[in-house]
């Protein structure tokens, strides 16, 4: 039988070992996270936003408080430590092992070290080891595995700066969207501010009898038709912006965020062998996704590495001690020292077909990675061609938009002095009205594509923007 402080230690050990099974200051999923708990971001900024901002502001505000952003750099950070991870392997382990052990009948303490030399025996011993390890030898498993993860963390980072490109490129987008449905607003007012004093202008020829009845009619309905579209344009931009707020990542629940800027006309070179040169040698998804190629070769090799023996030494020093038991043969000292060193080594010689698998399945996820590269090869050309003939085309949709304006205003002009003079119809007036709207319309969404789609040529060949 046990005596009482025995069953004390087994009783501690038994808490111990079920302590492991539970899990003791879990973490919390939403400790310092921008969330909270019933969904709904928390506040990212709590001085409040205040404004007008300009573009490069808002891109510095989207760089520095975007989820997607801070989601990629901890992305990062996870790789830098799964290459830290890899290359520990490198190094000795050095473990401290403890353990009890209760037998049925008395054993040694420490084996016997020489032929009828006495022995300590019992049934209750303790142990405790300090245990060192050394890979010597593993087929160049571990340097493989080193490789891969720093391949995957130089991919890791490409991603970030890719994020951050598409991020700049998306914010750039709505900020020129914004500013160009601003400018249209501006021109739906103008037209209406115009097509309100012919109302008052029509209104006194009818009551001299030289208009008709119908043509105040129709430019009411034309007010009626600018009204609405007003209200629309205004709802579409108080959207874009509430898109650009959650592009920067803040909060803005208190006061309005506003910006502040002009859609410029800048000229911008285009010339396709040059920018798909430089996209092939600029661009951060391309360059992440050869990194990953370059990683899964070297997973290959360390699959290939599990058919090899690996070769480690092993050292280890601790003490042994002896309960005395009523029943027990204890013979000599109750401590005892306990060491040993040396080599191991572990050949597979049959592992039921998992080292061949793992290597078939990392060469299918190696031919995979190729196709993929080849896939994006054909994308990032595409997208180089498209951005490149989108500024060429925004740029002519530019300058004919701008003469149609010119254009537009003549024929307006024109036409109200025929209206006054009673050589021409309302319809006339009404048409050029609605052609100079039109033609400032598409001049201004005109400019904001041409300078969207510098920012999407900038994209394409992976330029700073």
């Amino acid at each position: 039988m046990l005596k009482y402080s025995q069953w004390k230690i087994l009783a501690a050990a038994a808490l111990v070992a079920a302590s492991g099974c539970a899990l003791i200051n879990p973490t919390d999923p939403y400790a310092g996270a921008g969330i909270t708990r019933h969904g709904g971001a928390k506040k990212a900024n709590e001085k409040g936003v205040e404004g007008p901002f300009t573009l490069q502001q808002c891109l510095d505000i989207a760089l520095a408080s975007n989820p997607e952003i801070a989601a990629r750099a901890w992305d990062t950070d996870a790789a830098k430590a799964r290459k830290d991870v890899a290359t520990g392997e490198l190094l000795p382990s050095v473990h401290a092992v403890g353990g009890y052990q209760y037998y049925v009948t008395p054993h040694a303490v420490v084996p016997i070290s020489g032929f009828g030399e006495p022995g300590a025996f019992s049934r209750s011993i303790f142990a405790g080891d300090l245990v060192v390890k050394m890979p010597l030898f593993t087929g160049g498993r571990i340097i493989s595995e080193i490789k891969a993860a720093e391949l995957l963390q130089q991919a890791s980072k490409h991603y970030l700066a890719r994020t951050r490109e598409e991020l700049v490129f998306n914010v750039s987008s709505v900020f020129y969207n914004i500013l160009a449905r601003r400018r249209i607003i501006k021109s739906l007012e103008f037209s209406k501010k115009t097509l309100e004093e012919h109302r008052k202008r029509v209104e006194h020829l009818m009551a001299v009898q030289k208009a008709a009845k119908v043509d105040l009619l129709r430019t009411e309905v034309r007010l009626a038709d600018l009204e609405q579209q007003l209200v629309r344009e205004r709802n579409v931009v108080a959207i874009q912006h509430r898109v650009l707020v959650n592009l920067l990542g803040i909060d803005d629940s208190k006061k309005t965020f506003s910006i502040r800027g002009e859609l410029l006309f800048p000229d911008v070179e285009t010339h396709l062998p040059d920018a798909l040169e430089g996209a092939y040698a600029n661009r951060d998804d391309y360059l992440a996704a050869r990194a990953e190629l370059e990683a899964q070769a070297k997973r290959v090799d360390a699959a290939r590495a599990g058919r090899w023996p690996t070769i480690s030494a092993e050292g280890s020093y601790g003490k042994r001690w002896a309960t005395r038991r009523d029943n027990d043969r204890l013979n000599g000292s109750p401590t005892q020292d306990a060491g040993s060193v040396g080599a191991v080594v572990d050949m597979p010689l049959f592992e039921g077909g998992r080292i061949s698998a793992r290597i078939r399945e990392e060469k299918a996820k190696l031919h995979a990675a190729q196709e993929r590269l080849r896939q994006l090869e054909l994308r990032v050309r595409l997208d180089v061609e498209r951005a490149v003939l989108n500024v060429k085309s925004s740029r002519a949709r530019v300058v004919a938009t701008e003469k149609a304006i010119e254009q537009g205003k003549e024929s307006l002009r024109i036409e109200r002095e025929k209206y006054d003079l009673g050589k021409g119809s309302i319809t006339d007036v009404l048409d050029a009205q609605s052609a100079l709207l039109d033609a400032q319309t598409n001049y201004y969404r005109a400019l904001a594509e041409y300078n969207t789609s510098i920012a999407e040529l900038r994209l394409a060949t992976g330029k700073e923007q």
